[in-house]
């Protein structure tokens, strides 16, 4: 398996590095022009980072609900197989849904000695670490969703005693099917319990850093086209 096959006749890495490079290229030298655009386009990524931090704050909570149902079992005598494993992937899961809206609050450590030299060295020094920064969360997103599938493709299972509803894989995997194949994965589909396949609780690990990328690169055309980023504070100033 090829880890950078062509699509439409071009490299993968191209698609995923060289183009958006040159569309931030291009964004700087007509930001006069786009600048009104794209801040509708910027206003719903922001809606976007938020969404996310949103789900990230919901699966806070469901850690939170695990937790509890797991001493109410304990206390009642009770078993709750796989709690251990649940809130470990809503762990997961909170951790990468938040990389995004993170970044766009300032969440993320980000030293800026070099940068208070003066406007100039400031601007290009913050334009060098967020296009390295944003190549760096590609790179990222582009293993962690190969990695969602190579797990798919082996079938591999969890290791511990956590189980789903086969009706709840079922319906995951027509997101990633035709709807002419939706009819054979419903028969071949069943009400059963089964052992929670690995890929199911990386979806989120691979939405998480496909926002973080798209984030990164983001930050990295607003900086070049409006002069600043949309990072609200820096945690170290």
């Amino acid at each position: 398996m090829s880890d950078w096959s062509s699509y439409f006749g071009v490299p993968l890495w191209v698609w995923l590095f060289v183009l958006p490079t040159l569309l931030a290229v291009g964004a700087r030298f007509s930001r006069h022009h786009i600048e009104r655009p794209l801040r509708r386009l910027w206003a719903l990524l922001d809606m976007l980072y938020l969404g996310s931090g949103v789900c990230a704050a919901i699966f806070m909570l469901l850690i939170l609900l695990l937790i509890a149902v797991q001493m109410t079992a304990r206390w009642t005598g009770l078993t709750f197989e796989g709690s251990t494993e649940f809130a470990g992937y809503a762990m997961a899961a909170t951790s990468f849904f938040a990389l995004a809206h993170a970044l766009s609050r300032g969440a993320h450590i980000r030293v800026s000695i070099f940068l208070n030299i003066n406007q100039f060295t400031r601007l290009w020094l913050d334009a060098a670490a967020t296009l390295l920064g944003a190549i760096i969360a590609t790179y990222f997103a582009r293993y962690a969703i190969k990695t969602n599938f190579l797990s798919a493709l082996l079938n591999d299972r969890t290791q511990g005693q956590d189980q789903i509803p086969q009706w709840v894989v079922t319906v995951l995997k027509m997101f990633g099917t035709f709807p002419s194949e939706w009819a054979a994965l419903w028969r071949a589909s069943g009400d059963a319990q089964i052992y929670t396949p690995v890929w199911v609780p990386q979806i989120p690990m691979s939405i998480g850093t496909v926002l973080l990328a798209i984030c990164m690169w983001d930050q990295l055309i607003r900086l070049l086209v409006a002069g600043q980023t949309a990072i609200q504070r820096e945690t170290v100033e």
